[in-house]
């Protein structure tokens, strides 16, 4: 699943440094929530579709590791990104 590019600017540019920013911690989790989003109503609609239920797993366990990294780092930059984004209680 590919994101318009329109739509990683956009990302990039709210979430990142800069519209140009595709390899800050923020950037990255922000792409992978979108398409994780993106999958899951996909799932939704197709139940079988197994080769989309696995990249999902593996698309969750990548956002996983890079929100362990930032929380690891830096907690301030994570406990914002996960509020902004909605992906935590």
């Amino acid at each position: 699943m590919n994101l318009a590019p329109e739509v990683k600017k956009k990302a990039f540019k709210d979430y990142g440094k800069s519209e140009f920013d595709s390899g800050s911690t923020e950037a990255q989790v922000a792409l992978f929530t979108m398409k994780i989003h993106h999958l899951t109503e996909h799932q939704k609609k197709n139940k079988k579709d197994m080769v989309t239920e696995r990249s999902l797993v593996i698309m969750v366990g990548k956002r996983k590791k890079l929100l362990e990294y930032l929380k690891r780092k830096d907690i301030e930059r994570y406990r914002s990104i996960i509020k902004k984004l909605g992906i935590r209680k």
